[in-house]
């Protein structure tokens, strides 16, 4: 009782089924043994099992449980319960009787307590947790040294992150071994397989783990292998013909090579096989026509080849059968027409390059799941015709159709249709639909040649449509307005035209909306800022004018919001504020006509702002100190009429351009939303796009890379100085500060910006000499400073002797290659200090000698990361900061040049 009271029971849960303890009451006899879960000798009375599995406790597992005061107890589960990720206590030694212990799937979390490990009598140990728990378990070896009497071992997701304990292959009365997910690592014991009465072994998801495959004797009792997702390798080997009570083999996305052995005929009991992903090749062996147990089999994306498939005409039992990615031919279909009860049929890139005899399908009764992806095939046009075909799933992308198949409007109960990337021309006909109104939810019809709807309809009969995707066609009509269950609806790079009609926020499950790329017109409707469940607005490129929707719901769901190239006026709306998480937002190439949003600041999630092409003004220095851009990866704000001092205090807030966490490897910027419909799960992944221009040209960048960080603020007219804390933006990718009023020197900590690969500063009033230290830039790709009042030698090496000499041109001071003028009274450039520091830039400006003549012109070497994929722009991603102290420095170099001519 005293167990029961450190619990909550009404705490709804996955795991929860019935609440045993609800039966625990001391009244009446109080005889314990009565209980729900409780089971008692029958001799003397003690309690020697308690089954709580599903018991829906919640709670804290104390490390003074009185469940420890069982000494007599011999098989205890706790499965399924909700311990809010505490500890396992230590204190299971004291259950010494103990044979059955079984904690799985119960939020523990920590390290695995060693007493455990006492219980010698212990034949089942369940120690597996659910993929979101985290419990270790540091020296397996030694853990289970002492268990030599397990017979079942399941410690599944359970992180051991050690080799693979030999010792297992010496526990004879194993029957069950399950480590999935485990990081083990090393080599697997060959001759575990030897174990007599070894019936389940499961180390699948061990990506480190290595080793052959089993070389089993006869008569083994294995029925369950699992090696997916492990380095095992080699051919798999005749003596598999051994396992005669084999039930299931999973061995996906493994490295097993050679051909199959014809003795798998001999695994008659065998109901699944995985085989996918491997490097397996040659014909299926005919004695797979034996396997008449099979319900499910699977060898795609291997290499086998062969025009006869006979050998799958006996597997009448098949639910499921994936051959995608091999060199099968034949005749498929019509090989597969007695198997009445496949379900799942994956014959995706078998490049089948055949007319495909529709009526074969149709026997298939109890087919939902059809994928002929990326083959080239067409279909017989004449059939039986049949509403009583179960398909739900078809997928025909990339299958060279130049026609909608006929066989389509008489699927009754079709949910999902995917017709993208073929050469389907004309209009999209109202028999597609005639028998699926009610059932389709997922259509996808984008990249074809469709030109419109038959008879200009604008309205879709399908009422419980989630997603609709007719993008890129040639689609010459107004806008189509969903079914109102839509949620994802894409019809962008057509040739729409009109308007948007109001009707559209009538569509109140909308959650992705893209209409780029059209000719749409008119003014937005002003309630598409009150869509609650909008996400994605995407309505770029069109010919929309009037001003930007200023109705945004406090509750705004928008994380992105892209309105370029159109001809929007007025300001940039306040209660975009609203939108708290919103990610990218892209309104350059319009007429806005307002100053800098500094309140975007407010959205903390903000990762690219595009404000590029406008005609915003006014100075954006000022003494706000609370500026917030933490998450800013791209700022584009060229081409306007900004003016004032240099933004610091803009640029001193963007955190993510100075240490960016967790970036190991190239991702690109994206959205993705999870979306939850009835009948199916859906969710839509998104890639932030902008045209951005690099080495003058403009260029349109589809993905974006997490690791480009990018600053334009060219072609509006900021003054002052370029400030020292540039250099503290090191992960700058492109940093464009062209066509503006800016003067003094260039700071020599640009050379902190170790990854730069684009650097524009020309069209200035900038002087004096180019800081040597630059020439450490071993990115740097893209140099422009031409256009300026420079003076002083051009530093040489690396990157600096492959630009041209328009870089450096129309600086009348300059010299040194690649200019023609050459550098005289010993100002050639000294080779590249060997160290920098920013905060000491004018003791390394005063140590230089200036008696140092030209030692060499090393040949520069390239760093092959090529600025046009990683980087957006050379010239909207550029950025300053203001320093005096540079400019005194930079005076006193100057005169102390002059002592040194005066002195000569």
């Amino acid at each position: 009782m005293e167990f029961k009271r450190s619990f909550r029971t009404n705490t709804p849960d996955w795991r929860c089924i019935y609440p045993k303890v609800h039966s625990w009451s001391l009244d009446g006899s109080g005889d314990c043994c009565s209980w729900d879960g409780v089971e008692c000798d029958e001799v003397t009375g003690r309690v020697i099992a308690l089954d709580l599995s599903s018991s829906c406790l919640s709670g804290t597992m104390s490390p003074n449980t009185t469940l420890f005061r069982l000494v007599h107890i011999e098989s205890l589960n706790l499965a399924f319960n909700s311990f809010n990720f505490s500890s396992i206590p230590y204190g299971f030694s004291n259950l010494s009787k103990l044979q059955y212990l079984n904690l799985s799937q119960s939020e523990f979390s920590g390290e695995i307590p060693r007493d455990i490990s006492q219980l010698s009598k212990l034949v089942s140990l369940d120690l597996s947790i659910y993929w979101t728990e985290t419990l270790r378990m540091p020296n397996m070896g030694g853990f289970v040294h002492n268990l030599t009497g397990l017979k079942e071992l399941d410690l599944s997701h359970v992180s051991l992150s050690s080799p693979f304990p030999p010792m297992l292959a010496n526990f004879s009365a194993l029957t069950l071994l399950r480590l999935e997910y485990c990081e083990l690592s090393g080599n697997f014991p060959v001759n575990i397989f030897q174990l007599p009465d070894l019936e389940v072994l499961s180390v699948f998801h061990n990506h480190n783990l290595s080793g052959f495959f089993p070389k089993p004797h006869w008569g083994s009792p294995l029925k369950y292998l699992y090696l997916s997702w492990t380095n095992f390798s080699g051919e798999i080997p005749t003596s598999i013909g051994n396992l005669s009570l084999l039930n299931d083999l999973r061995a996906r996305t493994c490295y097993f090579s050679g051909s199959l052995p014809s003795s798998m005929g001999n695994l008659s009991h065998l109901t699944l096989l995985d085989l996918d992903e491997n490097n397996l090749q040659g014909q299926i062996p005919v004695s797979f026509a034996n396997l008449t147990q099979l319900l499910e089999l699977g060898f795609s994306r291997n290499n086998f080849s062969g025009d006869s498939l006979e050998w799958v005409v006996n597997l009448t039992k098949l639910t499921f059968l994936d051959i995608s990615g091999n060199s099968l031919h034949g005749d498929i279909l019509g090989a597969l027409r007695n198997l009445k009860d496949l379900e799942l049929l994956f014959l995706e890139s078998l490049n089948l390059n055949d007319v495909l005899d529709v009526n074969d399908l149709f026997t298939l009764k109890n087919l939902r799941y059809l994928d002929l992806s990326n083959s080239n095939i067409s279909f017989t046009k004449s059939f039986i015709n049949t509403t009583t075909f179960k398909l739900t799933y078809l997928y025909l992308d990339s299958c060279n159709l130049t026609e909608f198949p006929r066989f389509i409007g008489y699927l009754s109960e079709l949910e999902m249709l995917y017709l993208q990337h073929n050469r389907i021309q004309g209009t999209i006909p109202r028999w597609m639909w005639n028998n699926s109104k009610e059932s389709l939810r997922y259509v996808d019809l984008s990249h074809n040649l469709l030109t419109g709807f038959e008879n200009n309809q604008t309205n879709l009969p399908l009422p419980n449509l989630n997603y609709l995707d007719i993008s890129s066609n040639l689609l010459k009509t107004t806008l189509l307005v969903p079914p109102p269950s839509i949620m994802v609806y894409n019809i962008s790079n057509n040739f729409l035209f009109g308007e948007v009609p109001t009707s559209i926020c009538e569509v109140s499950s909308l959650t992705v909306l893209d209409l780029s790329n059209n000719t749409l017109n008119g003014t937005l409707p002003p309630c598409l800022g009150s869509i609650h469940p909008l996400i994605l607005l995407n309505l770029a490129r069109n010919k929309f004018d009037g001003m930007i929707p200023h109705i945004y719901l406090d509750d705004c769901a928008l994380r992105m919001i892209d309105l370029r190239e159109n001809q929007l006026s007025g300001i940039v709306p306040r209660s975009l504020g609203s939108c708290r998480m919103l990610e990218y937002l892209n309104l350059g190439d319009n007429q806005i006509n307002d100053t800098f949003p500094f309140w975007l600041s407010k959205l903390t999630y903000l990762k690219v702002i595009g404000l590029q092409s406008n005609n915003f003004h006014g100075p954006i220095e000022s003494n706000l100190s609370q500026l917030n851009f933490t998450n800013l990866h791209i700022l584009d704000i060229s081409n306007n009429g900004f003016n004032g001092e240099f933004p610091s205090n803009l640029l001193k807030s963007c955190h993510t351009m100075k240490v960016m966490v967790g970036q190991h490897t190239l991702a690109y910027l994206d959205i993705f939303a999870s979306l939850p419909t009835i009948s199916f799960s859906l969710s839509k992944n998104t890639t932030y796009a902008m045209e951005l221009t690099n080495k003058g040209m403009k260029r349109e960048y589809e993905k974006i890379p997490n690791v480009l960080i990018a600053i334009d603020l060219s072609n509006n007219k900021f003054e002052g100085f370029i400030p020292e804390l540039i250099g503290d933006l090191e992960l700058l990718r492109m940093l464009n500060l062209s066509n503006n009023l800016l003067n003094g020197s260039i700071p020599p900590s640009l050379a902190n910006l170790t990854v730069l690969e684009a650097l524009d500063l020309s069209r200035n009033n900038l002087v004096g000499e180019i800081p040597q230290q630059l020439a450490h830039l071993t990115f740097l790709s893209v140099f422009n400073i031409s256009h300026n009042r420079l003076s002083g030698p051009i530093p040489h090496g690396t990157q600096f002797d492959t630009f041209e000499s328009s870089s450096f041109a129309m600086n009348n001071g300059l010299c040194g290659s690649p200019l023609p003028n050459k550098c005289t009274n010993g100002e050639d450039a000294p080779p590249p200090p060997s160290s920098f520091k920013v905060d000491n830039e004018e003791e390394c400006l005063f140590n230089l000698d200036w008696r140092i003549v030209l030692v060499g012109a090393g040949v520069g070497f390239s760093v092959g990361i090529v600025i046009e994929n990683l980087i957006i722009d050379e010239k909207r991603m550029w950025f300053l900061c203001c320093s005096k102290k540079m400019a005194k420095g930079w005076k006193k170099v100057r005169k102390a040049l002059a002592d040194k001519k005066l002195c000569s």
